[in-house]
């Protein structure tokens, strides 16, 4: 499927991306999956999920090595509710950190969904990551649709 802003599954992931604070980040460690939560936000094009780490972590250090990813973000409760209602949503790109007025710019965004993260977005050690989102994986219980910006 290509991307249509106009479309109802369009609309399903932007709401869900708006909705969420956290995302799971997955790297690459030594040809294993490796795994993060982050507070991330996403640009309405949906083709930008931004977050912050510190310079010293893993998932830093394994996006500098392999900059491929995985971003998971889900709507899940953990309720009977799940069969019907939940919405996961993979995002497959690839990650980048980005400095300048563009880093700025993505900094802003990050802050203004989550204010109580400033002093560390801010922090010299930390930076600022952009994952060009590639292809949008979107699944519910019973069905996947795909949203290709290829």
């Amino acid at each position: 499927m290509s991307m249509n802003k106009s479309s109802e599954l369009y609309e399903r992931v932007k709401g869900l991306f708006s909705s969420q604070r956290l995302c799971v980040l997955s790297t690459d460690l030594n040809g294993q999956p490796y795994s993060n939560l982050v507070a991330f936000a996403a640009n309405d094009d949906l083709r930008s999920i931004i977050f912050a780490t510190n310079r010293k972590t893993s998932k830093y250090s394994n996006a500098s090595l392999n900059r491929r990813v995985a971003v998971l973000v889900d709507s899940r409760t953990n309720t009977r509710s799940d069969f019907d209602k939940a919405l996961a949503v993979t995002a497959i790109g690839v990650v980048e950190e980005v400095e300048g007025i563009q880093g700025k710019e993505y900094a802003r965004i990050l802050i203004s969904k989550h204010p109580s993260l400033e002093r560390f977005i801010h922090s010299e050690s930390s930076a600022i990551m952009r994952v060009y989102v590639e292809l949008l994986i979107v699944a519910s219980f019973s069905k996947t649709e795909v949203i290709n910006f290829r």
